[in-house]
């Protein structure tokens, strides 16, 4: 895809948010269940059943997906889309890129073994490798758009409004 073939794709959708904000607002959604002869969560992915479990510095097998891993995934795969998207919008020379997200976690947070080890990540580092002959100026552009367009990216540094609800059926 060029650039202008992006341009006519999302122009009018573009055009439309601008007309009516409400069109812009899309609840996206994820749904699960849990694995009645493991400590694990069945997500459904929409492709396949992704099966996520706990993480071997928590007593896990491994051979389940961990969720923390999973967060880093959805920020690469998110931070690439981005990359792309951008650096066609922009004529980028772009002939490869590589994406690394690596986060650092203590695992006695999570386990309640020291109140004052945070429970989630303490720091994620998210790194770019551009084949691209580019000059260093549109490189800093493509990595500053990239950053500001990220959903993912943006969720983190930002911290949504969260919220638990819960319902129940009396067995």
């Amino acid at each position: 895809m060029d650039a202008a073939e992006l341009k006519s794709l999302q122009t009018p959708l573009k055009d439309s948010y601008r007309e009516d904000a409400s069109r812009a607002l899309v609840t996206l959604r994820a749904k699960g269940s849990i694995d009645d002869q493991s400590i694990a969560c069945k997500v459904e992915t929409g492709r396949a059943l992704a099966v996520a479990g706990l993480h071997p510095a928590t007593g896990g097998s491994g051979l389940e997906l961990c969720s923390g891993d999973m967060l880093l995934e959805a920020l690469v795969a998110c931070a690439g889309v981005t990359l792309k998207a951008v650096a066609t919008a922009l004529e980028f020379r772009l002939a490869d890129a590589r994406l690394e997200a690596e986060g650092d976690l203590d695992f006695r947070g999570t386990l309640g073994v020291a109140k004052d080890a945070p429970v989630g990540f303490r720091a994620i580092r998210l790194k770019f490798d551009l084949d691209t002959d580019e000059p260093q100026e549109r490189i800093d552009t493509l990595l500053k758009l990239t950053e500001r367009y990220c959903v993912v990216f943006q969720t983190l540094n930002t911290k949504p409004e969260l919220s638990v609800t819960e319902s129940h059926a009396k067995v």
